[in-house]
């Protein structure tokens, strides 16, 4: 019988949701199996299958594996995962920890973010009453399951927050929230794509539906869940304007809508008729973030672009592309809704024609030496100097 690859379980939070991730060295059979699997989907970012984490979930991937091949469980928390042990006390606790959250008014993703750190936290320290709690006991949650599990910095500087709100909901921990600290966050470049790529990657793209969406995330710089929250309503033609309605940090914005567009989206608003959603689901519902990616990431491959790209990269190429034609910096935070200017400021490092004006040190070295020395010829790096 052959022998196949271990799959290694992880448990991830993965564009603010809590993943269920499987990692493996490719096998045909094992792909095939996780494809039967409802809701699980390929991460091109992460390089991974993942899944909604839930323990049914969980069980539903060890069952399904079992006699087939051995399945590694080592990043994963028994406790949490496996044996609930948070007394009732505890349950009504961080039940009314997720009331409160709710009427904080925070996001939906993030209410379930912060419990789910917090119950976490909780949980791994069942068998301590919260009220001794201390700051070393946060670091050793940190140390024993953000770190072993390879939780990202993001992740970390959400488990601090959620924390901190945590400490005033239930004061009575000795948690001192004034020396709790997040670590400094990532200072990743953005991938961007070139004006002929992304036109490239709309050309492929065949659908009518799915040339809209993806014509209309980059030419209004919006994120994934603006696009999927966009209403009909929301689209004033006469001004040739697009209201995006409770974005993130629950601000409202305006974003001009793109001459070229307009056509396109009269062809598919008759052709497709929706009724209150800009893209429908099924049932007259919201469209899914998941098919977005799906089917931007087949139409890459068809414009054989290698590079990864998401529907944020289009948002990142939008930003990019109007620095790069003299907009002012003020005007694109607004136009991104971006609460502060230091977050606009990241394209100024991608802003491709400032780079390209500014002279390499090895270009002048040579043609100063080429100017010098005029009688012998230029002299080239494929040449001996």
């Amino acid at each position: 019988m052959e022998k196949l690859p271990t799959i290694f379980l992880e448990q991830k939070v993965h564009r603010e949701e809590n993943k269920l991730v499987l990692r493996f060295s490719y096998h045909k059979k094992l792909v095939a199996l996780i494809k039967s699997v409802k809701g699980t989907y390929w991460s091109k970012t992460l390089t991974v299958w993942h899944l909604k984490y839930s323990e049914e979930n969980l069980q539903i991937i060890l069952s399904l594996f079992k006699e087939i091949t051995k399945v590694d469980t080592s990043k994963i928390s028994k406790k949490s995962l496996f044996k609930k042990s948070l007394t009732q006390d505890q349950k009504d606790l961080l039940n009314n920890f997720y009331l409160f959250l709710k009427g904080k008014r925070y996001s939906k993703s993030t209410i379930q973010t912060y419990t789910f750190f917090v119950a976490d936290f909780v949980n791994f320290h069942t068998e301590k009453p919260l009220e001794e709690l201390t700051n070393r006991d946060v670091e050793l949650f940190i140390e024993k399951v953000f770190i072993e599990r390879d939780y990202s910095i993001s992740s970390q500087r959400q488990f601090v927050s959620a924390l901190k709100i945590f400490i005033l909901f239930y004061p009575k921990t000795h948690i001192n929230n004034l020396e709790l600290e997040r670590p400094k966050k990532s200072r990743k470049l953005p991938n961007v794509l070139s004006q002929e790529e992304v036109l490239k990657i709309i050309g492929c793209t065949q659908n009518l539906k799915h040339r809209a969406i993806l014509a209309l995330i980059y030419s209004c710089g919006l994120r994934i869940s603006e696009l999927t929250n966009l209403k009909l309503t929301d689209f004033h033609l006469e001004r040739k304007q697009l209201k995006i309605v409770n974005g993130k940090g629950r601000k409202d914005r305006y974003v001009s809508l793109a001459d070229s567009f307009m056509p396109l989206l009269s062809n598919y608003y008759y052709s497709y008729k929706p009724e209150i959603y800009f893209v429908e689901g099924k049932n007259k519902g919201k469209y899914s973030t998941a098919s977005v990616r799906q089917f931007l990431k087949k139409s890459c491959e068809k414009a054989q672009i290698k590079k990864t790209v998401t529907p944020h990269t289009l948002r990142h190429s939008y930003a990019t592309h109007l620095l790069e034609n003299g907009v002012d910096i003020r005007y694109i935070q607004s136009l991104l809704g971006h609460a502060k200017p230091e977050t606009t400021m990241i394209y100024t490092h991608v802003k491709r024609k400032d780079l390209m004006e500014i002279q390499n040190p090895l270009d002048i070295a040579l043609q100063r030496l080429n100017k010098r020395d005029n009688d012998k010829g230029n002299v080239l790096l494929s040449r001996n100097i």
